[in-house]
């Protein structure tokens, strides 16, 4: 039974944190689908051969992935004469192997792509995917009435869509999280943590009475919560979050980077943070043995209750920013239809029926009734032993709003989900994407200084005061300003063109 919970809490982690490129350590109502008039309904189908997709999706292969896909190939075949040859890449290989895939012209109709694996804008400018436009007018009804509006909008490249955004979380959350064992055991108050210096008074009382325990669970990617929105996610360039015109800053200069940096470099020498921090790439462990008293993480509604089904212990959060709605947010998770498909209609179909068909969408969740989990009324559903063989990436499969609820989700679930998206507020740079063509050698050799002044300076390891000018003149060094120019002249460009 945890087993589930575990899975739906990795999701979230995953689906959320991902963007952070922490992948590699990674080993995250509805309306019935009318069927198409394409003849392939009901008692029409069988008169045809019916067509095998060849789908290429992220996560883990699972031991009876091909049992499922049978049991669901008899479903599909039935709704819309289609039928699914399944492949799973784990999450640390997916960019790569998708790439070579691609590029050898290997036969492929659907395939998962997002912001922060096999690189969707990259790839749609490249002519990867298929563009979708008439395809969702046609064969996509289901999914334009079904997911909120934002997440096409959003996703759109250069005016067009070429992927279908899974139906989920939509803005970008991060909050403070406290084991509550400790809390509790202190009394101590968590109602005015709202930024990075307020949590000191916590910091000092853990430490100096739980010698066990680490104070800050932070690994080495960490980044504190800043008021920008960034041109590419951790890169040094950003506008501000209430920026009016819209310029561009390097935010390595900006006072609000330096003060969470001083704050951060005295949580260190406190001994509040691990000493090795910057080479730490998981805090698992800690996870585990409950030896952390508090994290920042991303949210998502009703994330307490995952994270303390995950860990086994309760666990609590309060907001440590504001739900902002960002490009990498709402291509966080996607299925777009390869260029090359020989069937590009039936694969619409497809995630049209995906999308919209619970049926359909729980058992490529959840796999077989009966074998894999249970049925606990309507819409919920418990696992069974046998889900371990079939575990699979919530988050990377669609629309997750007409998932059956798991054991303890509230039965409001998906309206709070639905309230959290319409809460979002549109960063400023939401439909923006930065044609990165004419400054790929200063991005290569940016990213070489990141990879060695990051992790010491924002997780406290060095002194600002003597790394900071380093790190600046650096990163200049490296052509950072060249790559804030072409930014600027692009994100003016379509600031004119879209009347911000």
């Amino acid at each position: 039974m945890g087993n589930n919970k575990r899975k739906r809490f990795s999701l979230l982690l995953t689906s959320l944190m991902a963007f952070s490129l922490a992948l590699s350590a990674c080993g995250g109502d509805s309306n019935n689908a009318a069927t198409n008039s394409s003849g392939a309904g009901g008692d029409g189908a069988s008169s045809e051969k019916p067509v095998e997709l060849i789908w290429y999706t992220i996560g883990g292969p699972q031991k009876d992935l091909d049992r499922v896909v049978e049991e669901v190939n008899k479903y599909t075949k039935e709704k819309i004469n289609v039928t699914l040859k399944m492949n799973m890449i784990d999450f640390g290989d997916y960019t790569q192997k998708m790439q070579v895939k691609v590029a050898a012209g290997e036969p492929m109709d659907i395939l998962f792509t997002c912001s922060w694996a096999f690189d969707y804008v990259q790839n749609a400018r490249k002519g990867a995917f298929m563009e979708l436009d008439s395809l969702l007018n046609e064969y996509g009804k289901g999914i334009v009435d079904t997911i909120d509006p934002a997440f096409l909008e959003g996703s759109k490249v250069d005016g067009h869509n070429y992927a279908v955004p899974a139906n989920k979380e939509l803005p970008a959350q991060e909050v403070w999280r406290f084991n509550k064992e400790l809390l509790d055991k202190y009394n101590l108050d968590i109602s005015g943590v709202n930024t990075m210096e307020s949590i000191e008074p916590l910091l000092k009382t853990i430490k100096e009475n739980e010698p066990g325990i680490t104070p800050y669970a932070m690994v080495k990617d960490f980044m504190p919560v800043l008021p920008f929105d960034y041109i590419i996610e951790k890169m040094p360039m950003a506008v501000y979050m209430d920026t009016k015109d819209y310029k561009i800053v390097n935010i390595l200069e900006t006072p609000e980077l330096k003060s969470t940096l001083e704050t951060v470099r005295k949580y260190y020498k406190a001994g509040y943070i691990s000493p090795e921090v910057a080479t730490t790439t998981s805090v698992d462990d800690l996870y585990k043995s409950s030896n952390w008293f508090m994290d920042r993480a991303a949210t998502q509604p009703m994330a307490d209750n995952l994270w303390s089904a995950s860990y086994g212990y309760p666990v609590v959060s309060t907001p440590a920013g504001k739900p902002y709605i960002y490009n990498w947010s709402v291509m966080g998770s996607m299925q777009a239809i390869s260029a090359n498909s020989a069937y590009p209609e039936k694969a619409m179909e497809f995630l049209n029926l995906l999308n919209t068909d619970p049926v359909l969408r729980n058992m490529i969740d959840s796999g077989i009734e009966g074998v894999h989990y249970e049925k606990t009324g309507e819409n919920s559903m418990k696992n069974l032993d046998e889900s371990k063989n079939y575990d699979m990436p919530t988050f990377s499969l669609g629309n997750i709003m007409i998932n059956y609820l798991n054991e303890g989700d509230p039965e409001n679930k998906w309206e709070e989900f639905k309230k959290f998206n319409e809460s979002g507020v549109n960063a400023p740079l939401l439909g923006f994407n930065f044609d990165t063509s004419k400054v790929t050698t200063e991005i290569a050799a940016v990213q070489n200084v990141k990879e060695e002044y990051w992790s010491p300076l924002m997780t406290g390891t060095v002194d600002p005061d003597e790394y900071l000018p380093k790190a600046i003149e650096k990163f200049k060094a490296a052509g950072l300003d060249k790559i804030i120019a072409e930014a600027q002249s692009q994100i003016d460009a379509w600031k004119a063109s879209n009347n911000k």
